[in-house]
């Protein structure tokens, strides 16, 4: 299984679909405000679209900052034959605002880049932005498997914990992240009756009649009108 695989079966086991859903789901005869910088048609009240707003104008991590979560996240999900990377699909924005919706991540997430960087100062005498892309990949590799990990790196291993699960969450209930899931929606599904193999273990059958009459293929998607 590879990266990106092990991504999805972690969001598919721990998240349900709907509940991922529910907040870009909008109202029916609900308007939502729009205009620069706000998002549409999903689903908020006109208070929480007043927050968002205004977390949206905020600014939070530097310009050096989201230069590393840029190349961390598209460590984590770099594009493939399936779909983009995770930058492609805007996760560093969403990071960016994830840590002014929730203030508890700021400080692990600040405190957590710059660990990264004094640990590359340390190993290469440059910045994580800085080093070529194998080296980057090997720091990544040291803080990437807790169980693996040096406890010295522990710090890092937390912190790379919390940008993956960030990433992962960011991705996979993007546009782009659903389409890689395959997820497509409530859709009607077809019902052809109880399958032959199980009416015969009971020693059961459809009459004609039910069948000429509830089991036609062609009237699929009309709506039934029954008999008085």
């Amino acid at each position: 299984m590879d990266r990106r695989e092990s991504l999805k079966a972690l969001v598919i086991g721990s998240l349900s679909t709907g509940v991922i859903l529910s907040a870009c789901e909008t109202k029916p005869g609900e308007k939502t405000k729009t205009g620069a910088g706000v998002l549409k048609d999903y689903g908020r009240t006109p208070d929480e679209v007043l927050r968002d707003e205004s977390l949206l104008k905020e600014t939070f991590f530097t310009a050096a900052e989201m230069k590393t979560i840029t190349v961390l996240a598209d460590i984590i999900i770099p594009k493939d034959e399936t779909s983009g990377s995770a930058t492609e699909a805007k996760v560093p924005d969403f990071i960016e605002f994830i840590v002014k919706d929730m203030p508890q991540y700021q400080t692990p997430m600040r405190g957590g880049l710059r660990w990264l960087d004094v640990h590359s100062l340390k190993l290469h005498n440059k910045i994580f932005t800085d080093l070529s892309k194998e080296q980057q990949l090997a720091i990544a590799d040291q803080i990437a498997y807790p169980y693996k990990a040096a406890p010295e790196l522990s710090q890092g291993v937390n912190f790379f914990s919390t940008i993956r699960n960030l990433t992962a969450t960011g991705f996979f209930t993007s546009e782009m992240g659903l389409k890689d899931l395959g997820y497509k929606g409530n859709q009607p599904n077809v019902w052809d009756g109880v399958p032959d193999d199980v009416l015969k273990k009971y020693d059961l059958a459809y009459d004609e009649r039910t069948l000429a009459i509830s089991m036609k293929p062609d009237d699929r998607g009309k709506v039934m009108t029954w008999e008085d």
